[in-house]
């Protein structure tokens, strides 16, 4: 099965990496085409276009203005050690042993609105795009029409090459939508967690976040390759609801903490 989850907006370059191993995002080209439009913008254009301060518009266009192709440990980290975020705490990259590492390396991937898809270990300089940016580009007027069937493609290839049979969706709906569900040809499955608050369960963003990087590790773990087993999850005192789950949006519940 491949997992899919969103990044982060924090990041963390100032640590070193839980491992020496690395590897290179596989898209980019397209990354570079969006660093050139995204060099176009003045500080007051990222402001108002993120919806960010001054002072990580400024940033950012320094961030822009220093992104160098030639990727290195030097100048970039491994994607799972850099994003820092409710997800990231779940998963807790900095306790997964060697072999772990790896096995992620194949069976997860990280949707980005400029690298478009990251394994683990690919090695990323800092940035800040998110998926839902309204950036006018060659291709339309955002980063969904900038990535078109771009995203799709490389999970069918990867999808080809390593036989999987499942893509569990633990990512957002800004960045899932970066994704062509119905061009999949691997059986599309979201899990949804569901924590009880004053007498009622709903997705709590918080600890619905948390939770699907708690499932990421979770399969890691247990080398879980079946719906059977992914349906046995039971970190922080989450179970299956069999009632409230369908095949392809398994639920799952929590009591009040």
């Amino acid at each position: 099965m491949l997992i899919l989850v969103s990044p982060a907006k924090t990041l963390d370059f100032d640590n070193p990496a839980g491992t020496d191993s690395y590897s290179m995002p596989t898209l980019l080209d397209q990354s570079e085409q969006l660093i050139e439009v995204c060099r176009q913008l003045t500080p007051t254009d990222i402001a108002t276009l993120m919806k960010v301060s001054d002072k990580i518009a400024g940033l950012n266009v320094a961030r822009f203005s220093s992104w160098d192709k030639e990727f290195t440990p030097e100048n970039a980290k491994q994607a799972v050690f850099a994003f820092r975020g409710d997800v990231y705490t779940g998963l807790d990259a900095d306790t997964l042993s060697e072999a772990s590492l790896q096995k992620a390396q194949t069976q997860l991937r990280i949707l980005s609105g400029l690298y478009g898809l990251l394994k683990p270990l690919d090695l990323m300089q800092a940035y800040r795009l998110e998926m839902g940016t309204r950036l006018a580009n060659d291709r339309g007027t955002n980063l969904y029409q900038f990535w078109g069937d771009i995203i799709t493609d490389e999970l069918n290839q990867t999808i080809k090459e390593q036989g999987d049979e499942f893509i569990i969706n633990l990512a957002s709906n800004e960045y899932f939508k970066a994704v062509k569900p119905k061009k999949l040809s691997a059986n599309l499955i979201t899990p949804v967690f569901k924590d009880c608050k004053n007498g009622q369960y709903k997705v709590i963003s918080f600890f619905a976040k948390k939770a699907r990087g708690m499932m990421v590790r979770y399969i890691l773990d247990n080398d879980v390759t079946s719906l059977e087993a992914l349906t046995q999850f039971d970190t922080a005192g989450y179970y299956y609801s069999e009632k409230d789950s369908t095949v392809n949006e398994p639920v799952f519940l929590r009591e009040e903490q």
